[in-house]
C-alpha cells in the first residue's frame, strides 16, 4: 500500500536544480494526497526557473510512479514566498564593533564545524560592502532563481551561502551604497532567499553598530550573537559597545571569542602572545557571557582561506569553540 511516508522517501531522491539539495530539505513539498492508486503532489515553484520546473515535474512523476500500487501521479506547482518555506532552528550572528578582528573567519569556521557535525547549515553574508565569505569557500558562481526568490550557492561540503559578491558581475566590484540600501539587501537575503530547512544559519555581520547590524538584530529571529575581539585594548573597548547594543535590543550574547590570541611556535609548542596578554577572561566578564574560546594565528588557516578551502581546516581550538557554542545555544532554549 502506498503511503505519504513512502512518497516522501521517494522525493528524497529528487534534487532541486541550482542548489542540489532535495525537495524535502528545501521544504518545497506543500502537500501529498493519495486516493486509491492516484497520487497528487503539490510543490512550491519558488526560485526555480520555468525550464527546471518542467524537469522537476517529470522527475517527481518518474520516481513516485516506481512505487508499488501507484497508477497515476499528478504534480501541481504553486508560487510561495521563500520566507513562508524557510524553517531554521537556530540563527547565530557573528559581530564586533570593529573591523579586521576576524568576524567572517569565525562565521565561516562555525558553519564548517556545524556541517562537519552532520547539521544542515547556511551562511548569510550581511557584510554588503566587504563580503569575504565566498572567497573563503571558493565560490564564484551566480545564484539561480526567478521572480519569486533566489537559490543560495552550495559549498563543497554542502553549506548554503548567500553573499553580495555572488551577485556582482566581478568579485572585485565595489558596492557604493548608503545605509538604507544595505539594510534592504540584508532584508532581501533573509526574506527572498530560499534557505529551506536548516539546523543553523550563521550571519556574518559588518563591523560597527550602524544600520546593517541594527537591521539584522531587529529583523532576524536570532538565537544569539557571538562577539569577536582581538587582544588589543582598543578592540576590547569597541566590542563592549557592540555587546551593549545587543543587550539593548534584547538579543542574547552567547559568548565571546578571542581571535589572533596567540601564535603557536612549532619548535617548542609555546604560545607567543603577539598582540599582548590575552583579554579573554576580562572580555567575558565585561560581556557577562562565557569565553567560548581563543583562536590562534594560524598560517595554515590563512593559506586555506586564500585558496577557498576553509572547509578543510580543523584544530583543537575550533573543536573547543564549536562545543562551547553548542552548549551556549542549548542553555538559551
Amino acid at each position: 500500500m502506498v503511503t505519504k511516508n513512502l512518497v516522501r522517501k521517494a522525493l528524497d531522491k529528487v534534487l532541486v536544480p541550482g542548489v542540489m539539495r532535495n525537495l524535502i530539505q528545501m521544504n518545497l513539498v506543500r502537500s501529498i494526497e493519495i486516493k486509491g492508486g492516484e497520487v497528487k503532489i503539490t510543490l512550491a515553484s519558488t526560485a526555480i526557473s520555468a525550464q527546471s520546473q518542467d524537469w522537476l515535474r517529470d522527475k517527481v512523476i518518474t520516481v513516485v510512479s516506481e512505487l508499488s500500487e501507484v497508477k497515476e501521479v499528478v504534480v501541481d506547482l504553486v508560487e510561495v514566498k521563500p520566507k513562508e518555506l524557510n524553517q531554521i532552528q537556530s540563527i547565530i550572528a557573528v559581530m564586533s564593533g570593529k573591523g579586521g578582528v576576524g568576524k567572517s573567519l569565525v562565521a565561516g569556521l562555525l558553519a564548517v564545524a556545524f556541517a562537519r557535525d552532520g547539521k544542515e547549515v547556511g551562511v548569510l553574508d550581511a557584510d554588503i560592502t566587504g563580503p569575504s565569505i565566498p572567497k573563503m569557500f571558493g565560490l564564484n558562481v551566480h545564484p539561480a532563481g526567478n521572480e519569486t526568490g533566489i537559490l543560495p550557492i552550495l559549498s563543497k561540503s554542502g553549506i548554503e551561502v548567500m553573499s553580495m559578491n555572488l551577485l556582482l558581475p566581478n568579485e572585485d566590484e565595489a558596492v557604493i551604497w548608503r545605509g538604507p540600501l544595505m539594510s534592504k539587501a540584508i532584508t532581501q537575503f533573509w526574506e527572498e532567499v530560499l534557505w529551506g530547512k536548516l539546523d543553523y544559519l550563521v550571519v556574518d555581520l559588518p563591523p560597527g553598530t550602524a544600520d546593517a547590524a541594527l537591521t539584522v538584530l531587529q529583523t532576524l529571529p536570532l538565537s544569539g550573537v557571538v562577539e569577536i575581539f582581538t587582544p588589543q585594548e582598543l578592540t576590547g573597548m569597541i566590542v563592549r559597545k557592540a555587546v551593549k547594543m545587543a543587550r539593548k535590543l534584547d538579543v542574547r550574547v552567547l559568548g565571546v571569542i578571542e581571535n589572533m590570541s596567540y601564535l603557536l611556535l612549532p619548535e617548542t609548542g609555546k604560545k607567543l602572545e603577539v598582540f599582548g596578554r590575552s583579554k579573554g577572561d576580562e572580555m567575558a566578564k565585561a560581556s557577562e557571557a562565557p569565553l567560548l574560546g581563543r583562536l590562534p594565528i594560524d598560517p595554515q588557516l590563512a593559506k586555506l582561506c586564500d585558496e577557498g578551502n576553509i572547509e578543510r581546516y580543523s584544530s583543537d581550538a575550533l573543536s573547543q569553540i564549536f562545543a562551547n557554542v553548542g552548549a551556549a545555544l542549548n542553555e538559551s532554549k
